[in-house]
């Protein structure tokens, strides 16, 4: 009887408590609870122990960037960076022959080049406005000698001379390079036609060069590693070496005014790497548009 007695009170009171814990909630209060996938199981439940769950509600956004910081954040910043740089080259183009593509025929390839880029219309129409009225800049091109003896060309727009040349030595001098007088005579303003060359064979692109008036043709890369080839002509001629290979049904990726060198230079592994280093710290910093370089592409 006892016993009894004693279970009857508990439940009594088990009801009591609770009742007056509800109490204290408004109607509604399972809102403020968190989803079930969230929620621990007490470790003195007798139920099975399931394993651990974030809520698949709340950390989706912070889940989905995880995954992909990685790849579309440094793509998105190289991106932002490859915009910029087709901003400085439009303010040198508009200064040296004005803003009409049609009369400027630099100008006019550079635009072709963001357009291929999928640099969008708004950014291309301002760049050319803000070059019209942006504050006075000057245009510069450093000599340098980087690892393994190669030459550098480092063109840079810049406002302040002296804090950009300070700052390229730093960059130089930080990554094995050095500022190095006569790197410009290893280099020629030539007309530089750039096409896709997944399929066209060695033989065929030298008979391409040959029917477009070209003077030369070279192989290279993109910066995702496809295969271009390069069709070097007279600053003159650009316009006419790209009609005609289109129509010899050759699409283009670009054509323009570039450095060329007049002779290349092997490295080694080691000295291609340090050379990379450096170039793409040169290419990071903003006041430098382009870099030009006389490296063997398969050293």
């Amino acid at each position: 009887m006892a016993g009894a007695a004693v279970l009857r009170a508990l439940r009594t009171l088990r009801i009591r408590t609770l009742s007056a814990t509800s109490g204290r909630f408004p109607a509604g209060s399972e809102s403020f609870l968190p989803p079930a996938a969230c929620v621990l199981s007490p470790p003195w439940r007798s139920s099975p122990v399931r394993e651990l769950q974030l809520c698949s509600s709340l950390c989706a956004g912070h889940n989905k960037w995880s995954k992909v910081k990685h790849i579309k954040g440094p793509k998105d910043e190289a991106r932002g960076r490859m915009f910029m740089k087709f901003g400085m080259m439009i303010k040198i183009a508009v200064k040296e022959g004005g803003p009409n593509p049609d009369m400027n025929l630099n100008l006019a390839h550079i635009l072709e080049q963001c357009r291929s880029k999928n640099m969008p219309k708004a950014s291309i129409e301002a760049a050319i406005k803000s070059a019209e009225k942006a504050k006075p800049v000057s245009q510069h091109m450093f000599e340098a000698r980087g690892p393994g003896g190669c030459l550098l060309l480092i063109e840079v727009l810049t406002d302040n001379n002296s804090r950009s040349h300070q700052e390229i030595k730093r960059l130089l001098n930080k990554n094995g390079g050095m500022l190095s007088d006569g790197a410009r005579h290893n280099f020629n303003r030539r007309g530089v036609v750039v096409v896709p060359g997944q399929n066209i064979s060695t033989e065929r692109a030298l008979e391409l060069a040959i029917e477009a008036g070209a003077e030369d043709v070279k192989e290279t890369e993109d910066e995702e590693e496809q295969p271009l080839l390069q069709f070097i002509c007279d600053m003159m001629d650009v316009r006419k070496v790209r009609a005609s290979l289109e129509e010899l049904g050759i699409q283009i990726a670009s054509a323009g005014l570039e450095f060329v060198p007049r002779t290349l230079l092997s490295l080694n592994q080691d000295q291609l790497d340090a050379a990379s280093t450096l170039i793409e710290a040169l290419n990071d910093y903003p006041d430098v548009v382009r870099v030009w370089d006389n490296i063997q592409a398969d050293s």
